[in-house]
Order: C-alpha cells, then sequence, then structure tokens
C-alpha cells in the first residue's frame, strides 16, 4: 500500500485542480500574500490579488485551460510537475478548433506553510504564439 502523499505535492495538486475548475477563489486561497508568477519569459510578477486579476484575464482568453500534470516531484517543499498546457484561445474566431494549444510543459512550485509562495511554468510559446497571431490574422481577413 503507498505510503501518504507530501503535503507540498497535495497543495500542488490542490493548485492545479483550482486551476482545471477555474475556481479564482480556491486559487487565492492557495497562493501566499507576496505570491510569486514567473512567466515562460522568466519574468517576474507578485502580489496574491495582482496576480488573481492575471488569472481572470488568462482564463477568459483560454476558457478550457488545464493542466496536464503527468508526473510530480518533491524536495524540501519544491515541487517540479511535468507535463502538458492545454486550452482554446478565445480570440476573434472564438473557440474553434484551429485555436486549440497543447503543450509540453513544466512548472516548479516552492511551497511554504502549506500554500504556494511561487509558481513557475517553462514551456516553449512558438506554437502559442503562432495560434494568436493566425487567430489575429483571420480576423482581418474576414
Amino acid at each position: 500500500m503507498p505510503g501518504k502523499a507530501h503535503p507540498s505535492l497535495e497543495v500542488v495538486r490542490a493548485f492545479i485542480n483550482a486551476i482545471n475548475q477555474h475556481k479564482l477563489a480556491d486559487i487565492a486561497g492557495l497562493m501566499t500574500k507576496d505570491h510569486t508568477f514567473v512567466d515562460s519569459r522568466g519574468l517576474a510578477h507578485s502580489g496574491r490579488e495582482h496576480l488573481l486579476d492575471g488569472w481572470r484575464a488568462y482564463l477568459d482568453m483560454f476558457p478550457d485551460f488545464e493542466i496536464q500534470a503527468e508526473h510530480l516531484l518533491e524536495r524540501d517543499g519544491v515541487v517540479a510537475v511535468f507535463g502538458l498546457a492545454c486550452g482554446t484561445y478565445n480570440g476573434k474566431r472564438g473557440l474553434v478548433p484551429e485555436n486549440r494549444l497543447k503543450m509540453p510543459a513544466a512548472w516548479k512550485a516552492v511551497v511554504t506553510s502549506g500554500k504556494i509562495q511561487c509558481w513557475q511554468v517553462y514551456t516553449d510559446w512558438t506554437e502559442g504564439a503562432k495560434v494568436i497571431e493566425a487567430d489575429e490574422m483571420a480576423g482581418w481577413l474576414s
């Protein structure tokens, strides 16, 4: 019988679940007040309230966004997540199949006192940028 999961892993699983269910209140409840998000370009953004606005905007842009976590590793409160970032860009054409993204991604979470202090994403946004650009151009052509 497997042992109980490490508490930091449970916090990260709950955070991913809140993101996948688009529950902003749950996302907020799992972030420290001074939470930092580091995007795939390496730019850091801090502050729970500021980041909730960011999550709200991102989930509006990708209303079916989800993280498919395939592997999680934990050491000393730092959790690495490996999987896929999936979602459909809600651009000028709407939620059409051409706007669907499914990208390999990794995340690093720093868990402090049962909350996420830092959430960092690692992914190549080249395909995502192409989808968004094609959608914007389609709007010009129609």
